[in-house]
């Protein structure tokens, strides 16, 4: 199954707010996700319900001692499973250094302990490009972009297209992105021009799903929940679910129905998990 970093260089661009809710919408499909938090915010792990006091419960524990990523899986509020991050991580640069073994580690601890059998993997980036997102894209097959209906978030796509471009020749592979455009305001001529200029530069790689400005998406992480759970009726939910099956038709995650082992539906009448 994929593995997917959601990343871009510039904060405030709805990463955390995507793998929160793009996680709880492959948990409501059945595919039983892993959320990796790597960013020493640690909001995903905040709004999931696994946050934890002492860094070594966390995915810090696994960079400084080596810790089995196995070993710090916690259940999410939301019905998947996660990876808490913690506020020691933001040690990890001047701690570790960038030699190809701390950027590779992370790889090879998932496939060591073989957590992408059968489930998805997203993990959430921090903005900064440093040993966590590096770690992040050096451990994914994948690449999920998403970049919010402004100038700046518009530049920080550039950036992005060069670190990436600039890993290639390290990584010995192209990596698959896609572009997801969030906090969409049909109102505003502006979010129509940031979504036609990105077409134009990125083509196929830009989701036609738009993530809509949404108040039950900015509400859902006050309350410790997902859109989902916060609001299943919502645009932010329908969105999200949307942005989903656009994900899994066009291959950029694999359908759990091709999968072996695989359960069918995951809804129950009321949209809960089951």
């Amino acid at each position: 199954m994929a593995k997917i970093a959601i990343f871009n260089q510039k904060g405030g661009v709805g990463k955390t707010t995507t793998s929160l809710n793009l996680s709880a919408a492959l948990a409501r499909g059945g595919y039983n996700p892993l959320s990796i938090d790597l960013d020493p915010q640690a909001h995903l792990s905040h709004v999931c319900g696994v946050r934890v006091s002492n860094p070594d419960d966390s995915v810090y524990s696994f960079f400084d001692q080596v810790k089995p990523l196995t070993q710090l899986i916690r259940p999410a509020h939301g019905g998947w499973l996660a990876i808490p991050a913690h506020f020691e991580l933001s040690k990890v640069d001047t701690k570790f250094g960038k030699g190809p073994n701390v950027l590779n580690r992370l790889n090879l601890g998932i496939v060591k302990e073989n957590l992408n059998t059968g489930r998805p993997i997203l993990i959430d980036c921090c903005p900064m490009l440093g040993i966590l997102s590096l770690s992040a894209i050096f451990a994914s097959d994948r690449v999920l972009i998403p970049v919010s209906t402004d100038y700046l978030a518009l530049q920080g796509v550039i950036a992005v297209e060069k670190t990436l471009k600039a890993l290639e020749h390290v990584l010995k592979r192209r990596v698959v992105r896609r572009y997801v455009v969030t906090r969409f305001d049909s109102r505003r001529k502006m979010s129509h021009e940031i979504f036609d200029s990105l077409k134009e530069r990125y083509g196929e790689e830009v989701c036609s799903t738009r993530i809509s400005e949404n108040v039950a998406v900015a509400e859902s992480p006050a309350a410790e929940k997902d859109v989902f759970s916060h609001s299943p009726g919502s645009r932010g939910a329908v969105d999200y679910d949307a942005l989903l099956h656009e994900l899994v038709a066009t291959g950029f995650i694999e359908n759990r129905e091709s999968l072996p082992g695989t359960a069918s539906d995951g809804y129950s009448a009321d949209g809960s998990i089951t």
